[in-house]
């Protein structure tokens, strides 16, 4: 053993690099909020809840969030089955599947959560080689016997982890364990274990126990034996092998020139072949297929948050582009065509926050619900989820429920809400079956759809319940949509502004939006 080394092993324990970069890591102020955003979308996959609804709400609370989500869902391997334009999340959800927006949406948290570091090229390498490795997991988990298989793309996502954060917080040492990696040492373990005073696994180990990251997906972490992986009969045992695999492929997909040109990526990763193909369950075709879709994925999911991949010369390595040079190399072959979905969201609004191009967006709404109802596995709620978002994003609204008639009540109940404080307005969102002579029964009871610019003027304000008054005092624009099936009511869909809507609503979009009324009353009618 050297002398450098014997120094490093003659330290305490409070001395190493890993317990002073803990410190500093567990000081960094956006870190502890980005953990706790991660545990929650784990905690959504969990809750038997209507997840589906809970994770368009978690993505929706979180612009850049969503429009890195419609961006993907609106790349061309996706467009192909989507045919119109994705606008909304609840449709993103629908098209790419709940599993693939839940990892795709960690996937997205970890990017924005480290790319703003110091040394952000190597950054970047490291979360790309995370995203390829979940994809991988993502491929695996199809084909799995286990139960909640979708779980091994979360654990490939965080199997990277301690490098992400050694590139984050202490680059020198992550550039002088990856020199020694390729030297003098032929594992990265042996290399970290000397430099950092643990593994990576360990490393990431210890701030995803801070996290509170299920144990589940932390005991994946760690290494396998050596030799020829046998078939798990756990599956726990199951994810461990798909993390360390899919971090295998990773790695040797971003190896830029380490390997003659030409080869594609399954010839690359061909010797991972004898190791993992029993146990996984793959053979050489299959394991072929695979790799291509990974190679496109990931390509895709990167560019959907604005990391750009360029083909380095070899049919299966990418190759990371650092920024400030993108404009120098990128060839238009090399750049993923994608609808623009953001400059939809984005257009010009009127003073009221109603988007400019609210007739297109309605119009994408209603094509969405065309093509969910075209499909035996939607469920009723979901469908009430796209037409809420849609009115919500479309018009600019601030807050938007859809109310149902609870019997046992004897009230009208908001059901599902999206918007500003949704959860609590949500709740306080009821009032009595019983007919008063307020707006809400009047546009019931007459079947009438309502659509109010200035809330502010004396009559409509003689017509607003107190309830209505004390929970949102502040409306100054809103509609009114009946549900009515067989001349019984059934409830209405409600949204609102804080600022009046001078412009009005033009026929076009007037007719849109009772289109989409009509396409969920005859979704209801079906049953």
């Amino acid at each position: 053993m050297s002398a450098h080394s014997s120094e490093y092993f003659g330290k305490s324990l409070q001395e190493l690099p890993r317990e002073r970069l803990l410190k500093k890591i567990k000081e960094d102020e956006n870190l502890p909020t980005l953990g706790i955003s991660i545990a929650k979308v784990l905690e959504i996959t969990s809750s038997g809840e209507d997840p589906v609804s809970k994770l368009a709400h978690f993505v929706l609370a979180d612009v850049a969030l969503t429009q890195k989500i419609l961006r993907l869902s609106n790349t061309l391997q996706y467009r192909a089955h989507a045919g119109a334009p994705v606008t909304t999340v609840s449709r993103a959800i629908f098209l790419l599947g709940f599993n693939a927006v839940k990892t795709s949406a960690l996937a997205m948290l970890l990017v924005d959560g480290f790319s703003n570091k110091q040394h952000a090229g190597s950054v970047r390498k490291e979360l790309v080689h995370s995203l390829c490795a979940s994809i991988v997991a993502r491929e695996l988990a199809q084909r799995s016997k286990f139960s909640d298989a979708e779980e091994a793309a979360v654990a490939a996502l965080f199997k990277n982890i301690g490098k992400v954060l050694l590139a984050s917080f202490d680059h020198q040492l992550h550039e002088r364990i990856h020199i020694m990696e390729l030297s003098e040492i032929d594992k990265a373990s042996d290399a970290a274990n000397l430099l950092l005073g643990c593994s990576y696994a360990r490393f990431g180990e210890a701030v995803l126990q801070e996290w509170k990251i299920p144990d589940t997906i932390i005991q994946s972490l760690g290494p396998l034996p050596s030799g020829e992986v046998k078939k798990a009969q756990h599956r726990s045992e199951w994810l461990k092998q798909v993390a360390s695999f899919s971090d295998a492929v990773a790695g040797i997909m971003f190896a830029a020139g380490t390997q003659p040109t030409g080869q594609s990526l399954a010839a690359r990763c061909s010797a991972l072949l004898p190791r993992f193909a029993k146990a996984l369950e793959f053979d050489k075709a299959h394991f072929e297929q695979m790799l291509t879709r990974v190679e496109l994925e990931t390509r895709q999911l990167a560019e959907s948050m604005g990391i750009a991949l360029l083909q380095n010369g070899q049919v299966g390595t990418l190759e990371l582009i650092e920024e400030a040079d993108a404009s120098l190399v990128l060839d238009s072959e090399f750049m993923l065509s994608t609808f623009d979905s953001a400059a939809l969201q984005v257009a010009p609004r009127h003073p009221s926050g109603k988007p400019g191009n609210a007739r297109d967006l309605l119009l994408a709404g209603v094509q969405d619900v065309m093509q969910m109802m075209a499909s035996d596995q939607v469920k009723l709620n979901d469908m009430i989820l796209l037409v809420l978002e849609t009115l919500y994003s479309a018009m600019g609204f601030r807050f938007a429920t859809a109310c149902l008639r609870d019997m046992k009540q004897g009230a009208y109940v908001a059901r599902v809400s999206v918007g500003e404080l949704y959860a609590e307005r949500q709740r306080r969102f009821v009032f009595p079956v019983k007919e008063e002579k307020d707006v809400f029964h009047l546009a019931m009871s007459n079947n009438v759809d309502l659509m109010i610019s200035d809330a502010s003027v004396a009559k409509i304000q003689n017509l607003l319940p107190q309830w209505h008054k004390d929970l949102l005092p502040d409306t100054r624009s809103f509609i009114i949509l009946p549900l009515v099936l067989q001349k019984k009511s059934i409830g209405f869909f409600y949204a609102d502004r804080a600022l009046t809507a001078e412009e009005g609503v033009p026929p076009d979009e007037t007719a849109l939006i009772k289109t989409l009324k009509s396409q969920l009353m005859a979704a209801m009618m079906r049953g």
